[in-house]
């Protein structure tokens, strides 16, 4: 077995692994690079692999960082299955041609400023169209059944507890009469957050591929987390203003819904509007209501007490649809609590409540992920953080403007769906004298190394963390 790791190493963007076993070619993962804009192009547009020679990709969930990049794939020549679990591929469906809409929106804003620089312009890494296209190659998975994908090669899925339908991918192969697994963890879930299962066990594996996001750090209690949240709506409620939550629309803008829906119910917060305005959060929405069967002991026990069957959907919540209801929105009376995308405050409907509300000191903007560098939620958030002077204004730019920074700002990190550190050694420390290899993946360079001490440190040996191109033989 030889591993070539392409993407997704020393970076938590653009996951892509090549196997190649039995004169076979699998490749897990096809995830979008995302950084600047004309670096992300180059490296999104050409793969470092002969595409011909691909048997099969196995995808372990929908995040655009795992899927993103297979349009792409499939337009430059891939024909072969796509394999990933049943509510994988229904959110890729939605997720997919969303992603292929932003190519061609930006690819315009792009073409703009290439042509009053007289430089050559440029094409979509791939369109809505062809993302529609990509859906015709997916098969879809139960969670636990052997599927075999090539001659002496089976996947399974194991659930991974991060999102609707994420897997660990088990793969499994012979070589010269030898069994060898190896198991790659995708993005492993924080055990205890609401709707979806808690991480499976670790099985047994010869190779061990573990993801690294927070490799350095530990999560406060979600039951914290959602005692702050209790604590910010009330306190913004009181003073009569409102809150814009920028969300994921793929599990964050669901964890919060619920967290409200519960607090609703037990009484806790008042009796406001809460909205979701975002188009692809209320499709994504809409695929987890279809999916019951992967929510957790808490949120089927919370449903049954309430009389609720649907954890989305109660009396105070509205998910708006038309770009007149989102519009009306902004002229609303207070209080009440906008949820929208995207989670980085980048583009989307958020960034038109952000512009009517973030100057208005009665409003709260409410920061609830990892904010990449030099994007607009990273500029608020930083204001919670205190990196701003004091004394003076802060401004953000919103649509070329602009704004004053009067609102007060919140950052919520216990939503994450990423395990932390000590989540990963207490999953992965069963099985610490057994495996033979260990490659720590999907981290920036400090929590990945951090990590791979603290792996040592449990008894495992062999551990090594990748850098983009590595080639190893098992």
């Amino acid at each position: 077995m030889k591993i070539r790791f392409l993407g997704g190493v020393g970076t938590v963007t653009g996951s892509m692994y090549l196997v190649r076993t039995n004169r076979h070619n699998i490749l897990l993962e096809c995830g979008l690079y995302q950084g600047k804009r004309q670096e992300a192009y180059k490296r999104n547009h050409k793969f470092s692999l002969d595409i011909r020679r691909l048997n099969a990709v196995v995808l372990s969930h929908a995040h655009i960082d795992h899927s993103g990049n297979l349009p792409n794939l499939v337009n430059q020549g891939y024909d072969g299955p796509i394999y990933c679990t049943h509510a994988t591929r229904e959110l890729c469906a939605a997720m997919l041609p969303d992603s292929g809409r932003i190519q061609e929106q930006d690819i315009i804003y792009a073409n703009k400023q290439r042509k009053r620089q007289n430089l050559p312009l440029m094409d979509p890494l791939y369109t809505e169209a062809e993302a529609l296209d990509s859906l015709r190659y997916f098969v879809s998975v139960g969670y636990n059944r052997p599927v075999k994908i090539a001659r002496d090669i089976y996947v399974t899925f194991l659930d991974a507890g991060h999102i609707l339908g994420s897997a660990m991918i088990l793969l499994e192969t012979k070589e010269h009469g030898r069994l060898i697994r190896l198991l790659f963890t995708g993005d492993l879930g924080q055990p205890g957050l609401p709707i979806v299962r808690d991480p499976v066990p670790m099985p047994p594996t010869d190779v061990l591929m573990i993801e690294s996001t927070y490799g350095n750090r530990e999560h406060p209690p979600i039951q914290d987390t959602r005692r702050q949240l209790e604590t910010i709506v009330n306190r913004v409620v009181e003073r009569g203003g409102r809150i814009i939550i920028p969300a994921f629309a793929i599990g964050r803008t669901q964890d919060i819904v619920y967290d409200l829906h519960q607090l609703s119910y037990e009484q806790r917060i008042p009796d406001i509007p809460i909205y979701v305005d975002s188009p692809l959060a209320t499709n994504v929405t809409e695929i987890f209501r279809l999916h019951p069967e992967c929510y957790d002991h808490e949120t089927h026990n919370f449903l049954t007490q309430s009389g609720d069957m649907d954890p989305f959907g109660f009396y105070r919540l509205q998910y708006t649809h038309s770009i007149e209801e989102s519009k009306w929105l902004n002229d609303a009376p207070n209080p009440l609590i906008i949820i929208s995308a995207s989670g980085m405050a980048e583009a989307g409907r958020v960034q038109h409540h952000l512009k009517h509300a973030i100057s208005d000191p009665q409003n709260a903007v409410l920061i609830t992920g990892w904010q990449a560098p030099y994007t607009l939620g990273r500029r608020i958030a930083d204001y919670a953080n205190g990196q701003h002077l004091p004394g003076n204004e802060t401004y953000v730019r919103i649509f070329g403007e602009e704004f004053p920074l009067r609102a007060e700002v919140y950052t919520l990190y216990g939503y994450s769906a990423h395990a932390d550190c000590q989540d990963l050694l207490a999953w992965a420390r069963p099985y610490a004298s057994s495996v033979k290899a260990t490659f720590v993946v999907h981290g920036d360079s400090a929590p990945a190394n951090a990590l791979a001490k603290k792996l040592q440190d449990v008894g495992y040996r062999q551990v090594c963390v990748p850098q983009r191109g590595d080639k190893f033989s098992i």
